[in-house]
């Protein structure tokens, strides 16, 4: 048999504590655990535990660690999922980037800036309409403004660093809560040939003395989620030169005017808002006489 999953859904307390109880119990013997928002207006949360071997699962230790949850079982086909992930992602084209695996690598056109990123890494394939509208972003922002320098905030696999390495030719510092993400980050930059140009670091938030090597920045690129950039538009402001630009993303287009109003009362004016699906990319800077 193949692999199964049992899972089950609650409010955020809740599922964190089913999460941490599931990873202790069974994350040690290589079973991955997951959380996954389900509802994001609901708060609601997804807790899954893969087993590998449906045959040989002790469903004694499986309700005991779910404990008053009732757990659902999935039984999943035996296929090669990594196989099954890079057969339907395509490369995704967003201005002169095209963001790519590397079983698409003939696929590359003599005038495009590639960036080769595999599936199954750390978030940021340039699938999601968050980071394709980030690569649109900071080309336009590129193009009118020359940053000198910039920060990738919660870089995931690196995509947007790498990109802003390949088109500015400019230093960037991209960080990340997560050590994987950032060992992950690490190996794309070097894959992706600008080592030179992108410093990586392990920070929460601006929690590192790598900023201190590194600020003030003229262009500040986060694509989190709007609670956490809400946060950090004190520090996100702190750290920005005085004509410097700011790239926002991870933020529902209902979210956009509670984001706006976070960092305009930092001094940031809001500039150009781009659309992809439900989700929103924003640019922000300094000068009022280019806000629209």
């Amino acid at each position: 048999m193949g692999q199964v999953r049992f899972h089950a859904r609650s409010e955020r307390p809740p599922a964190e504590a089913l999460y941490d109880r599931l990873d202790q119990r069974f994350g040690e013997e290589g079973s991955p655990v997951a959380l996954t928002e389900i509802d994001e207006a609901a708060q609601i949360f997804e807790v899954s535990v893969y087993f590998e071997d449906a045959e040989t699962v002790d469903l004694d230790a499986v309700r005991e660690a779910f404990a008053d949850f009732e757990p659902e079982r999935e039984d999943l086909p035996e296929i090669d999922w990594m196989a099954e992930v890079l057969a339907g992602l395509k490369p995704v084209r967003a201005g002169r980037f095209l963001v790519h695996g590397a079983h698409d690598r003939h696929k590359v056109l003599p005038n495009d800036l590639a960036i080769e990123i595999e599936a199954g890494q750390a978030f940021g394939t340039g699938h999601h309409g968050t980071t394709a509208g980030c690569l649109t972003m900071i080309e336009t922002v590129v193009r009118r403004r020359r940053p000198r320098n910039a920060l990738d905030l919660g870089t995931g696999s690196a995509v947007l660093a790498i990109a802003f390495a390949k088109l500015a030719r400019r230093p960037v510092l991209a960080t990340d809560i997560d050590p994987v993400a950032i060992a992950v980050a690490r190996d794309n930059v070097r894959a992706n040939g600008v080592a030179r140009y992108v410093e990586t670091a392990t920070a929460t938030g601006f929690g590192s003395p790598a900023f201190r090597r590194s600020a003030p920045f003229d262009l500040v690129i986060a694509n989190i989620l709007a609670g956490p950039l809400m946060q950090l538009a004190p520090q996100v402001a702190r750290h920005l030169s005085d004509d410097g630009d700011v790239v926002l993303s991870g933020i529902l287009d209902r979210q956009r005017d509670a984001v706006l109003s976070a960092y305009r009362i930092q001094g940031l004016f809001h500039r150009q808002t781009l659309r992809r699906g439900e989700w929103v990319t924003l640019h922000l800077c300094r000068n009022r006489a280019g806000a629209l």
